[in-house]
Order: structure tokens, then sequence, then C-alpha cells
């Protein structure tokens, strides 16, 4: 069994959509207050333009586990 974990932060657009951006692997210790800074500083930086729409506001952050078991499969 693989087992893997994504930061997932969602942010609103001038849109009004919702976009997320994701990091692999997040530091274990990574605490809310350091994941709301980041996000702030992302929406500050203004680096991203999904779309041509910047983003606005940090709507939601979360880790996201992944347990994946891949099968050897022989068919024939």
């Amino acid at each position: 069994m693989n087992v893997s974990l994504k930061l997932m932060m969602t942010f609103r657009t001038t849109a009004g959509n919702k976009v997320s951006l994701s990091v692999d692997d997040p530091r274990s210790d990574l605490n809310e207050q350091e994941i709301k800074d980041a996000m702030e500083l992302i929406i500050t930086k203004d680096i991203f333009a999904p779309n041509g729409a910047t983003l606005t506001e940090a709507v939601e952050a979360k880790v996201v586990r992944t347990d994946t078991t891949g099968y050897d499969l022989v068919i024939g």
C-alpha cells in the first residue's frame, strides 16, 4: 500500500470561481497559521491568474491522505 499526502488550498477568484492549488508531501508539523500565512502570501503576490482571474480570498485548506493499493494482474 502506498500512502500519499497533499495540502489542498482553495481560493476564490475575481470571477467568483473556486480554484484549488495542491502541495505534495506537506510537512507533518505544518500548522493552521502557517497555512493561512502562505495562502495570504499567494494572494498578495498575485502570482497565479487561473483563466485570467486574480485570486482574492482564501476559502479552505485541508490535508488529503490517499491510500493506493496496486495489483499485479496477469490476464491471458
